[in-house]
């Protein structure tokens, strides 16, 4: 790819004036105007290439930036001078466009401009003072939003702050940690008449002091006195859903593992499926004992080992 010297393209020294510049280019695009050369290709591009001169010399920054690269253009861009530059803050408005001979726009047609000179201004830039953008879609907003294993059972409603926009999360029966809300639309704007972004909510459940979860299961410790224990009986165990009484077995032993069906996470989304909820038993030893209570266990001791002898 050659260096265009758009000075030369259009007859000027690199010291003439915007009014010369401006006269040079009315000159050469009133002869090679498609008008007037009727189809004839060489004489097209001739007209581009001086409509495209005149695009970098008649705006004042613009042309700073081409005289600033220079010959070397090619040189610079490698060293990583140009790629990464954003020179739509050059970018001017051009002057009024008058009719033949007069400014021609480059909006809309990428076919307008060289390679060179995409190359160097990039291959948005849209003359007419600004960039030709494709439409992009805008970036997603990732955010994390803490909620209790209680909101996660029942669903909830939180309201949140997103670029000073208070938005309306409803969280579903069954919610699990690590879950994702997506919200359409909520996220970065997009570029070029694009769609936004959507706004992306990472469920996070915060540790529950009785319960944990796994699935859709739910695990609790329920301390039992020794009587029950041995004797059997009824307890009241807490829910998610609130409290319900659960039968001890005769014998229970210390660790054991019991179930109560249904009573654990619902099924997402769903109101009347359910996992179940485990209970492990954790048997409390009394103390401070009566001196009553004393003998009676000791008795309880003597019969036991009656009975084992």
């Amino acid at each position: 790819m050659d260096y265009k010297d758009y000075y030369s393209i259009l007859g000027v020294t690199k010291s003439a004036t915007k009014a010369e510049v401006k006269k040079a280019y009315r000159n050469l695009a009133k002869k090679y105007h498609p008008d007037k050369t009727k189809g004839d290709k060489p004489l097209e591009e001739k007209f581009k290439e001086v409509s495209e001169a005149y695009e970098v010399l008649s705006h004042d920054e613009n042309r700073k930036k081409y005289d600033q690269l220079g010959s070397n253009w090619k040189n610079q861009q490698q060293a990583g001078n140009t790629g990464g530059f954003d020179y739509s803050q050059y970018y001017s408005k051009p002057e009024a466009q008058g009719k033949q001979g007069g400014h021609q726009s480059f909006d809309g047609d990428p076919d307008m401009f060289s390679e060179f000179f995409n190359n160097v201004f990039g291959e948005e830039y849209s003359g007419a003072g600004g960039r030709r953008q494709t439409a992009r879609k805008g970036q997603d907003y990732i955010a994390e939003m803490d909620i209790t294993l209680q909101e996660a059972y029942h669903g909830s409603t939180r309201i949140i702050n997103v670029n000073n926009k208070k938005l309306r999360i409803k969280t579903k029966p069954g919610t699990r940690t690590k879950q994702k809300i997506k919200l359409a639309g909520k996220g970065s704007p997009g570029m070029g008449g694009g769609p936004a972004g959507d706004l992306i909510i990472i469920i996070s459940i915060q540790p529950d002091p009785k319960f944990k979860c796994k699935g859709n299961n739910l695990y609790t410790n329920l301390p039992i006195d020794l009587l029950t224990a041995v004797l059997g009986g009824k307890v009241e165990i807490p829910t998610l859903n609130g409290s319900v009484h659960m039968k001890i077995p005769k014998g229970t032993q210390g660790g054991k593992t019991l179930r109560l069906k249904g009573k654990g996470m619902p099924l997402y989304g769903s109101t009347s499926q359910h996992g179940d909820l485990y209970v492990k038993t954790n048997i409390t030893i009394p103390t401070n004992l009566s001196s009553e209570e004393e003998k009676l266990f000791i008795k309880l001791k003597n019969l036991n080992h009656e009975r084992s002898s």
